[in-house]
C-alpha cells in the first residue's frame, strides 16, 4: 500500500494481559475503534507501544493482526527501535517480510550518536529496506535531535519521506518546510502543539490520546483542513488537560488509564514500568474523569475530507 505521510496516526499501545501475554482481542478492539473514527495509519511498537519490552515474536503477531484487521485500507507502520545498526536492519527487514507498510525509525538508542553516525545509521537502515521510511525526531527524550542539515542528507535516499516532528519547537516545521517544501512530509509527534503544528502546516499527527479518544483526535484534524478552526480550537481545548498526559514519563501507564474509561484498553503495562499509584493515580484519573464529564458532542466531521478532496 502507498504511504501517504498525513493524516492522524495513532501511536498504538501494546495491550496485555494480566499474565503478560499479549492481549490481541482488546488490540483489535482498539484498532477497530480506530478505523471507526477514521484515521489514515496505524502505528505500531513506539514508545508508546512498549517497543524495548517486545520480542520478535510479539512484534510479529502486532503486525499480522493488524493488517488483517485493516484490511489494506490504511497504512500499517511499524517502528524500529534498536541499539545497533546490524539489530535495526534486521528489525527493518523482518517488519517488510511480515507485511508492515512503512517503517518509522528512531535514532539509534542509548547511545548519543554524533550528527554524521546519526546520519549514517539513518541511510544503512534506509538502503537496506524497500520500505518508505518516517524519521522520528525526538531530542528531548532520544538526546538526538535530526537537523535539517541532516535532512538534507537523509533526503538523498527515496525512501526516507517523513520525519514525526517532536522538537517541541513549534518553530522547527516552519523551518522544514521552507527548506524542503513537500519533499519532506512533517507529521506532529506532540500532542499538547498537535492544532497549533497543523496550522503551521504539519501535514498529519502521530497521536498518543487517540488511544482512548480516536473520534475527538481525527475531528479535530479534520477540522483544523477544513479550515474550521473555531470548531477544532473548541475541541481542542477541551482535550488539551488530557493531551498533556502524552508528555510524561509515564505517559504509557496514563494513556492505558484513558484507555480503561473509554472501554477500549486495559491498565497492564509490562515490567519495569508498574500502574500507577498513589497520588500520580489520582491525578491522572481526575483529568480522564473530567474530561470525559465534559466530553464534547463532535460535529460531522468524516465528510470533510471528502468535501476538501
Amino acid at each position: 500500500m502507498k504511504v501517504q505521510w498525513e493524516g492522524v496516526m495513532p501511536a498504538i499501545t501494546t495491550k496485555f494481559t494480566e499474565d503478560d501475554t499479549l492481549d490481541l482481542k482488546m488490540f483489535n478492539k482498539n484498532i477497530e475503534a480506530q478505523m471507526d473514527a477514521g484515521v489514515h495509519g496505524i502505528v505500531l511498537g513506539g514508545s508508546l507501544g512498549e517497543a524495548s519490552t517486545l520480542v520478535e515474536d510479539e512484534k510479529e503477531i502486532l503486525i499480522k493482526e493488524t493488517l488483517e484487521t485493516v484490511s489494506g485500507s490504511i497504512p500499517v507502520v511499524m517502528t524500529i527501535a534498536e541499539q545497533a545498526t546490524k539489530a535495526a536492519i534486521s528489525a527493518a527487514q523482518n517488519a517488510e517480510k511480515h507485511g508492515a507498510d512503512a517503517l518509522m525509525v528512531l535514532p539509534p538508542m542509548r547511545y548519543k550518536a554524533t550528527d554524521h553516525e546519526t546520519v549514517v545509521y539513518f541511510k544503512e537502515v534506509a538502503q537496506n529496506s524497500g520500505l518508505p521510511i518516517m524519521i522520528y525526531n525526538n531530542p528531548v527524550d532520544y538526546k538526538i535531535e535530526v537537523t535539517c542539515d541532516m535532512f538534507e542528507e537523509l533526503l538523498e535516499l527515496k525512501n526516507i519521506g517523513a520525519v514525526k516532528e517532536s522538537t517541541r519547537d513549534i518553530i522547527n516545521i516552519g523551518r522544514l518546510r521552507n527548506r524542503f517544501g513537500e519533499r519532506l512530509k512533517i507529521l506532529t509527534g506532540v500532542d499538547p502543539l498537535a492544532l497549533e503544528s497543523l496550522l503551521l502546516g504539519a501535514d498529519g499527527w502521530v497521536a498518543g490520546l487517540v488511544c482512548a479518544f480516536p473520534a475527538e483526535t481525527v475531528a479535530i484534524y479534520e477540522l483544523a483542513k477544513a479550515g474550521k478552526i473555531k470548531e477544532a480550537t473548541e475541541i481542542y481545548r477541551w482535550f488539551l488537560p488530557l493531551l498533556e498526559l502524552d508528555i510524561s514519563p509515564q505517559l504509557v501507564q496514563n494513556i492505558k488509564l484513558a484507555e480503561v474509561a473509554t472501554g477500549i484498553g486495559t491498565e497492564h503495562v509490562r515490567a519495569p514500568r508498574l500502574k500507577l499509584e498513589g497520588q500520580d493515580r489520582d491525578r491522572v484519573l481526575k483529568i480522564i474523569d473530567e474530561g470525559l464529564r465534559t466530553r464534547p458532542e463532535l460535529p460531522e466531521y468524516r465528510s470533510l475530507a471528502k468535501s476538501i478532496e
